[in-house]
């Protein structure tokens, strides 16, 4: 079998880019989705009702992506047409959502269910580049340098998130109105979706214009496979039942890891208003009167953004560091670490009573996203046949909206009957939830070769 050639670092700094502007996006929609729904009309305690759209479009579209893209070859190559497609809609989503008030004038429902579909679309559309992104790191990289290059793209993944997250503030800091009318989305956040929606399809292009992947022959070539792999079909159920062992291992602890970080993403609004801004636990921003509830509510919007900002530069630190910690330990345990690290920050956030200590609880989060965005990638690349590199990756991200979609279901009913509409509590269940993930680390079967 020809060996993968070794690709200097900007090669798979480039390979990468594009995920830089995709989590400004995503980091965007994690941290003010749920501050335009409410702005909307939507009920705080009911938000991951609607948030459940987007992990929803994750399972149909990755799975689809992924075969297809290992299929695909034309001019672009094999994973950037999706990569650029998916781009171009999210970008489409990202101006349209926070301006539903104005495409559906009527207003109320009528605009909450607009925003609700640009949700879908753009998360969708999300989902349809994440993908071959993480199959295309794949593709390129010979297996010693696989941990180099999730991390550079777990590096800026958490650079685009740290500026997507804290936009808001940073426009209103600059003069932006970060306050609106009753049923309307704030100026600060509106232009933060006109900013991060350019920027996610300009650095798309940096990756879809400056990576050239191997073509077909040459591929195959790489990969060691033969035209009786070609001929080979296999029904999505086929692989699903004969997925590698580390995958089905590796699919408890997503569960434990993502369903905490959904309830992050969906009530972080909701608990930080609550426990740091003194909004009330019935607060209903479209016929909310009281303008000091109203600012307190923007207020704590954008102190999300910022906490959200902070864990990602956390992440964005700790990436670097962790091809270093894999070499001193190994893939298990600085995974492991992480999630524990999580754990305990998700719980500090009740103990704090200043919005300014809460960065310290973010600090323990930041360092869990880096691992969860990089480890479980990193320790299934080696047990994943070439030639179904794209369709298992699409797979596997069924373990990322699966708990997400279980997270929707089932975090709205408890926020309200377990624990009276405080959203603090929330919180407390996510850590303790991250936490069993870190000990469920210690049951996967991972290979600990070519950790440099």
């Amino acid at each position: 079998m020809k060996k993968l050639p070794s690709l200097s670092f900007w090669q798979i700094w480039n390979l990468s880019f594009g995920f830089l502007g995709v989590q400004f996006g995503f980091a965007l929609q994690n941290a003010n989705a749920s501050r335009i729904l409410t702005s909307l009309g939507a009920d705080p305690h009911s938000l991951s009702f609607f948030w459940l759209v987007a992990p929803i479009m994750g399972l149909m579209v990755q799975p689809v992506v992924g075969a297809a893209s290992d299929k695909t070859w034309n001019r672009l190559g094999r994973r950037s047409p999706y990569i650029l497609f998916g781009a171009l809609v999210s970008m489409i989503a990202m101006f349209f959502m926070p301006n539903a008030p104005l495409v559906i004038k009527v207003g109320g429902a009528g605009a909450l269910a607009f925003g609700v579909v640009m949700l879908a679309l753009m998360d969708g559309s999300f989902n349809v580049t994440f993908q071959p992104f993480r199959a295309l790191v794949a593709d390129m990289t010979p297996e010693e340098q696989r941990n180099l290059g999730y991390s550079v793209q777990s590096f800026l993944i958490n650079v685009g998130a740290v500026i997507g997250s804290a936009l808001p503030f940073i426009l209103t800091a600059a003069g932006v109105a970060n306050d609106a009318e009753a049923g309307k989305v704030a100026p600060s956040v509106i232009w933060s979706f006109y900013i991060g929606g350019s920027l996610l399809l300009i650095s798309v292009l940096v990756t879809v214009f400056k990576t050239k992947e191997y073509p077909p022959e040459e591929f195959e070539e790489y990969k060691n496979i033969t035209k009786a792999d070609k001929a080979q079909k296999e029904s999505f159920w086929k692989l699903l039942t004969n997925m590698p062992k580390t995958m089905k291992q590796l699919a408890i602890v997503q569960l434990f890891s993502w369903f905490p970080l959904f309830l992050l993403w969906v009530y972080s609004t909701t608990a930080i208003s609550q426990h740091y801004f003194g909004v009330p636990i019935d607060f209903n921003a479209e016929t909310e009167t009281d303008s000091a509830i109203r600012s307190a509510f923007n207020e704590a919007g954008n102190w999300v953004g910022i906490c959200f900002a902070v864990y990602s530069l956390v992440a964005a630190l700790f990436s670097i560091a962790m091809p270093k910690l894999i070499k001193l330990t190994s893939r298990k345990t600085v995974y492991a670490g992480s999630l524990l690290l999580g754990g305990i920050g998700y719980i500090s956030t009740y103990f704090f009573n200043d919005q300014y200590m809460l960065l310290i609880s973010m600090v323990g989060i930041g360092i869990a996203w880096a691992g969860i965005l990089a480890m479980p990638y990193t320790i299934l690349s080696g047990s994943i046949p070439p030639k179904r590199m794209g369709i298992y990756m699409g797979l596997f991200n069924l373990t990322v909206v699966v708990p997400q979609i279980l997270s929707g279901i089932i975090g709205g009913p408890i926020l309200r009957s377990f624990f009276g509409g405080e959203g603090i509590y929330i919180l407390i269940l996510a850590g303790v939830i991250m936490i069993l993930g870190a000990f469920m680390v210690s049951f996967v079967t991972a290979e600990e070769k070519n950790n440099e």
